[in-house]
């Protein structure tokens, strides 16, 4: 065994030093993922800060999560001093061992965190790494030192559900393995704990007869949730390694041992596995660079974290799996919304079209009634369907996989499935989900359910009610028709919804506030799709090849030349005006973010001023104009545009709450009340674009893109306090980190276009 140096290791495609006093700051976070749902979580320091810290392993991939290890122990002899260089918090600012002081820096290669210590002289470097499907955490140890020095290794070890916390010390047996440098760690679950040496370094390990102690824990942000903060824990030292002068190098591997004969084989060598996984994200980051076009670190970044969200989805009856995404991490599970709002920058613009292709069948074979999955529960048992944008997403997210790769045969197979999905939205579907055939818009909702992004409900209390016709779900549904009309051409067969999309097209007109009557619905009769595609978008009946099914283009063959990732992106329908005509400057109009039902069937408009207008404006069939659009784009810089994303109500409105923390009933009071979310920052930059703005996007996405290294290391948060902007809910969230990706990739393009062609 040995550890590969750096040097002899692919050149990192992005790196981020700290030093040490941002190295000791516990509340920066690491997250390692296997693939299955499982992590390994930890604060840069290493030390604990959630219940979630530590390993946690799926025994039901991606879900059915248990937590193993919270933390390894570390302790260093140094003639004859001990020194512990692990750091367990016991009470807010009060640590156990010396972790924290004896930091003198980490480092982020590719988002595997490495961190230094020096101790009398005695420098150890230690790296990380969560192998694929491994359900393993594998810790690196590299110790140089003029004297013999012992490392003494073990950890702190729990058996429980990864939500909840031991509230007295676990019973758990400590069962040494003959032959081997082995330790089964049993409770309910069982957990395997190894220790591998070099050979012919000098270097030996004795085994140590467990003496297992209960150690307190307490977990800082969990405590500022409003949630149980203290655990107890079982220690155990089991190893001591002996190093003789000059130093050495160490392997510790923590892995989960599966229920019901699913047992994952052990690491052999853990460093070679280190080395296949450095191999593996160096990898990631060019392909994303070869399929946006844009070849910069933040790229190289966000495609590595992307990677982290898309899991296996094992049926274990059918002795199958699937592509899915974790909506964020540590606590949620896969969302359908989320998995489909994130396709595009997770899968397409990272140049993983397999992947896109496996996670849009996941959610097709998914479908029940036309719609998707909203959640799989993490207990495994099933799954919800309330949600109403979800399968909109889908085929939004269907379209934009057809453009970006060419794959006719898969959009044949799907297209029915498409054209049955809508079918049940058009004649009706559950939670009083159904086309009006007044206005051909789509209305949703029924009592005690939330079927929107913004879906909080409180016991009785739905804070934030959205029962009618949402504006951003009207511009889905019309995307959602005219994916099915494009698609129906480009493969020479007729549409379905031709006159639904036109019906629907006008409809749109009552959720516009304006000075003069006329939109653009009014200009797009019938089929009305939408014309002005810049120049170097393809239709789609090229894209997916002439004649219906005969010469299709071939996944990945399109090449950056005539249809790259970003370019199916930047060249989604545009507004018919463009940035250089004449249309008013001043505001013009406003865009309801509510139809709601009113008396004797009337619909009464919400004129709340929240990001859904923008996400409305992004979308392809959306009836705008040009000064329609510039309204908008007014109204969202003036109330809601913030450093890292959009406050989700304007903080004029008497509605509007500015923290977002403390227990959960404040926290969901506020979460669609004014906290900030970034996600919808990607839409708002597409209608930038849309009007030339190329300057104010990229100054739009500036505070995001140093927040990758403010809270989780190299990811996007969840939400941000509306008033004081400090990050909270999930660190590392999946459509958060997809939307920064795919609007830095756009703007960037949108800069190299403008550098090209400077009139």
């Amino acid at each position: 065994m040995s550890v590969p140096p750096l040097s002899a290791s692919p050149h990192p495609a992005s790196a981020y030093t700290f030093g040490p006093l941002a190295a000791r700051n516990a509340d920066l976070e690491v997250l390692l993922t296997d693939g299955l749902g499982g992590f390994a979580l930890s604060s840069l320091a290493g030390v604990p800060t959630r219940c979630y810290s530590g390993l946690a392993v799926s025994q039901q991939p991606p879900v059915r999560r248990y937590s193993h290890l919270v933390s390894p122990l570390e302790i260093l002899t140094v003639g004859q001093e001990d020194v512990a260089l692990h750091a367990l918090e016991i009470a807010p600012g009060v640590f156990e061992g010396r972790g924290l002081e004896t930091l003198t820096g980490a480092t982020i290669w590719d988002l595997l965190p490495e961190r230094e210590q020096l101790v009398r002289g005695v420098r150890m470097r230690r790296r990380m790494c969560a192998p694929r499907h491994s359900g393993a955490v594998v810790y690196l140890y590299e110790v140089q030192s003029r004297v013999p020095v012992t490392l003494t290794l073990g950890g702190f070890f729990v058996d429980r559900d990864m939500h909840h916390v031991h509230r007295t010390a676990p019973t758990l047996n400590f069962v040494p393995q003959a032959g081997s440098r082995e330790v089964r760690v049993q409770g309910e679950r069982e957990t395997r704990v190894s220790v591998h040496l070099p050979q012919g370094a000098g270097i030996t390990a004795e085994a140590l007869a467990p003496a297992p102690f209960s150690q307190r824990v307490y977990y800082r942000h969990d405590a500022a949730r409003g949630e149980p903060e203290v655990e107890y824990t079982q220690g155990a030292a089991l190893w001591q390694v002996h190093f003789p002068a000059g130093g050495g190098q160490v392997a510790l591997v923590v892995q989960g041992v599966l229920q019901h004969g699913g047992a994952l084989p052990p690491l052999p060598d853990p460093c070679a596995a280190y080395a296949e996984e450095v191999l593996r994200r160096r990898q990631l980051a060019e392909q994303a660079w070869q399929a946006s076009g844009v070849q910069d670190e933040l790229v190289a970044t966000l495609a590595v974290a992307a990677d982290a969200y898309l899991v296996q989805r094992v049926n274990v009856s059918a002795a199958s799996s699937s592509l899915s995404v974790i909506a964020g991490y540590p606590w949620f599970a896969d969302w359908g919304r989320d998995a489909m709002i994130a396709l595009s920058g997770l899968t397409l613009v990272t140049g993983r079209y397999a992947e896109a292709r496996d996670l849009l069948g996941t959610f097709l074979g998914a479908l029940r009634r036309g719609l998707t999955p909203n959640n799989f529960h993490d207990d495994g048992t099933g799954a919800g369907f309330n949600t109403v944008d979800g399968a909109l997403w889908l085929a939004v997210a269907l379209e934009r996989y057809a453009r970006t790769t060419g794959d006719g045969p898969f959009i044949q197979t799907a297209l029915p499935q498409l054209r049955e999905l809508l079918r049940w939205h058009l004649e009706g579907t559950d939670h009083g989900i159904a086309a009006d055939p007044g206005d051909g818009l789509l209305r949703a909702g029924e009592p005690g359910v939330q079927l929107t992004w913004m879906d909080v409900k409180i016991k009785d209390w739905v804070v934030t009610p959205r029962h009618g016709k949402p504006v951003e779900i009207q511009a889905l549904w019309l995307a959602a028709l005219g994916a099915e009309a494009r698609l129906s051409e480009a493969l020479g067969e007729v549409p379905r919804f031709a006159e639904q999309l036109g019906r629907a097209h006008q409809g749109f007109a009552a959720l516009w506030k304006t000075e003069q009557s006329r939109t653009d619905a009014a200009s797009r009769p019938g089929l009305a799709i939408p014309t002005g595609l810049p120049t170097s978008q393809p239709p789609l009946h090229t894209v997916l090849g002439l004649g219906g099914l005969t010469g299709m283009v071939g996944m990945g063959s399109m090449g950056l030349g005539s249809l790259s990732t970003s370019d199916e992106f930047l060249a989604r329908p545009q507004p018919i005006s463009s940035p250089s005509s004449s249309a008013p400057t001043q505001p013009a109009a406003a865009l309801a973010d509510l139809l709601a039902p009113g008396a004797e069937g009337h619909w009464q408009p919400d004129w709340s001023v929240r990001p859904n207008a923008a996400i409305a404006l992004a979308l392809p069939d959306t009836p705008a104009t040009a000064a329609q659009t510039d309204a908008v784009i007014r109204d969202i810089e003036t109330h809601l545009l913030t450093p890292v994303g959009l406050h989700t109500l304007s903080p004029l409105d008497p509605r509007y709450l500015g923290n977002y923390g403390g227990p959960q009933l404040v926290r969901d009071a506020a979460y669609h009340q004014g906290t900030v979310w970034p996600w919808p920052l990607g839409a708002f930059v597409e209608v930038l674009l849309s009007r030339g703005e190329v300057r104010r996007a990229r100054a739009a996405l500036a505070g995001l893109t140093g927040h990758l290294w403010e809270a989780g290391l190299g990811h996007v948060s969840e939400v941000f306090a509306g008033d004081d902007l400090t990050p909270g809910g999930c660190p590392f969230q999946a459509w958060s980190v997809a939307e920064v990706l795919r609007a830095h990739v756009l703007v960037a393009r949108a800069e190299q276009a403008a550098t090209q062609n400077p009139s």
